[in-house]
């Protein structure tokens, strides 16, 4: 990937240190809501941790954080539920 050979060439824009790609964990927090992404890939400055993605790479974490919100929510709203009964 082109976009990935740039990126790993360019030096930091905040310090100008050198960038590594790394598997990251990233706590995201919305409306007293914490939720946790793992494993998603990204590129670290060794000297200030500034993270960087490649084109579309930020768009995914976006997507896949909303999911997990909507998710916690669904969850969220079905605590209290009066609990499923069967017939015998």
């Amino acid at each position: 990937m082109d976009s990935e050979k740039e990126l790993m060439k360019s030096p930091c824009s905040e310090c100008g240190g050198k960038l590594k790609r790394t598997a990251l964990t990233q706590v995201f927090e919305k409306d007293g809501v914490r939720v946790k992404l793992n494993g998603f890939k990204g590129w670290v400055c060794t000297q200030c941790g500034e993270i960087y993605f490649e084109p579309s790479g930020a768009d995914r974490v976006v997507q896949s954080v909303n999911r997990l919100f909507s998710l916690a929510s669904q969850i969220d709203s079905m605590k209290g539920a009066s609990p499923l009964s069967y017939p015998k």
